[in-house]
């Protein structure tokens, strides 16, 4: 049954594969080699599936090729985009600087322009309590000038009185030197009470004029006082604004201010106007307002130099990581890409509690500030302060670097709220419009 089998299946190969011989012929003798059916099909398979595998092999690398090219481009062409994007972000960034420096320019002026008006307000309250003690004693003086003149005038009419009756009784004994007594007393009483009435007149008159010159002042001292609340809307909104963005709390921060303050020209203390020592009248009331006012935007003022607001980078840099999960791990700050040795500053008022190598952050700053804040300024080639230095916003602390567990020259930036990380650009975008 085999044999019958081996031969049908020689038979049907013969058919394809007709049995061949190799001659290998020599000087001296001829040799030749049979190569069976069998052997031919064993030999064209292996040959078939070399060049399938050739074929197949050649075609993923020229697809691989391909794709591998096309991704190049994407990335080339993604890069491109990305870096635009940088550039206008930087534009951006750097326009918003000087807003932030206008910003402050005019904030600045407005402080100023409030002092003199201050100081013009004062100025004008007390020449107001002048001139209401000057009408006081005008008004006292004629009062008394009245009376005078009503008692000059009695005393004349009983002198005219007294003269008539003398006249009828004895007017033949009346002889030419009591006449004329008499008429040198009449002449000098009416002289003195035209002087009184003159007097009294002039009194009436500088009374309406200090009345007249008391309601201008009055409307002026009015005018400043609309100035000055309008001017103090303007500016302590947007602090109270950029406060609450920021995440904090004003009545907190002003609070602590308060208690922790000790130094020259602060917090301001209520001042009243009164001379008699009784309630305050409205202007008064208003006047303490506005002190309040400037009490209030003196100290957001020294909170704000204390809160982390500004920019650790002042140079062109590139955004290139925020705050947030990133590859399975939380990251807890904001990274600055930029030249090596890029300055970096300070972005609140605080002491160094750190200045040195720490782990993966490599060469570190951290800095403590009021209100429970600390920042962090981590990767750096340099640091530029001591622990227990005092420093102050915007005062220069370091060079950018690589050190540390870093993949490129950057700054990692960090802002901790009672030990507990938070976003760096919400302080950062919250002070946007304000500095």
């Amino acid at each position: 049954m085999r044999t019958r089998l081996a031969i049908h299946t020689h038979a049907f190969l013969e058919r394809f594969f007709p049995e061949r011989r190799l001659f290998l012929r020599s000087d001296t003798d001829t040799r030749f080699i049979r190569l069976k059916p069998s052997t031919q099909l064993v030999a064209f398979s292996g040959m078939a599936l070399l060049v399938a595998w050739s074929i197949i092999a050649t075609a993923i690398l020229v697809m691989d090729s391909i794709g591998s090219g096309n991704f190049r481009e994407q990335a080339r062409r993604d890069q491109e985009t990305y870096q635009l994007r940088l550039n206008e972000i930087s534009s951006e960034r750097d326009m918003r600087s000087a807003e932030a420096v206008a910003a402050q320019e005019r904030f600045t002026t407005a402080l100023e322009q409030i002092s003199v008006m201050q100081s013009q307000l004062l100025q004008s309250e007390t020449r107001r309590k002048e001139l209401e003690t000057g009408i006081e004693v005008i008004q006292a003086t004629l009062r008394r000038t009245m009376k005078e003149r009503e008692a000059a005038r009695e005393e004349v009419a009983q002198l005219q009185n007294e003269d008539n009756a003398d006249t009828t009784v004895a007017s033949n004994d009346l002889n030419a030197e009591g006449v004329g007594a008499l008429a040198t007393a009449l002449s000098e009483t009416a002289r003195e009470r035209d002087a009184v009435f003159a007097e009294a007149q002039k009194a009436i008159a500088l009374a309406d004029d200090m009345r007249l010159e008391l309601k201008l002042l009055e409307e002026k001292n009015d005018q400043i006082f609309r100035q000055l609340e309008d001017a103090m809307t303007v500016s302590v909104e947007p602090l109270e604004k950029m406060f609450t963005q920021a995440g904090l709390s004003t009545k907190s921060l002003l609070e602590e201010v308060r208690r922790g303050y000790t130094g020259q020209g602060g917090p301001l203390t209520p001042l009243s106007v009164s001379t008699s020592g009784g309630e305050m009248d409205a202007n008064a009331l208003r006047m303490n307002q506005i002190l309040n006012d400037l009490d209030r935007l003196n100290m957001y003022r020294i909170a704000a130099e204390t809160v982390p607001f500004a920019n650790p980078v002042k140079s062109a840099v590139r955004y290139t990581s925020g705050f947030g999960m990133r590859w399975g791990r939380m990251h807890k700050g904001s990274d600055f890409a930029g030249p090596h040795g890029t300055p970096i500053y300070s972005t609140a008022d605080g002491v160094v509690v750190h200045a040195g190598w720490l782990s993966g952050y490599g060469r570190l700053i951290k800095i403590k500030h009021a209100h429970g804040i600390e920042t962090r300024y981590a990767h750096l080639a340099k640091i530029r302060v001591n622990v227990g230095q005092r420093v102050s916003r915007g005062e220069l602390i370091g060079d950018m670097g690589n050190s540390g567990r870093s993949t490129g020259t950057h700054l990692h930036y960090e802002v901790r709220v009672n030990g507990k990380a938070v976003n760096p650009m919400t302080f950062i975008k919250a002070a946007r419009d304000v500095f």
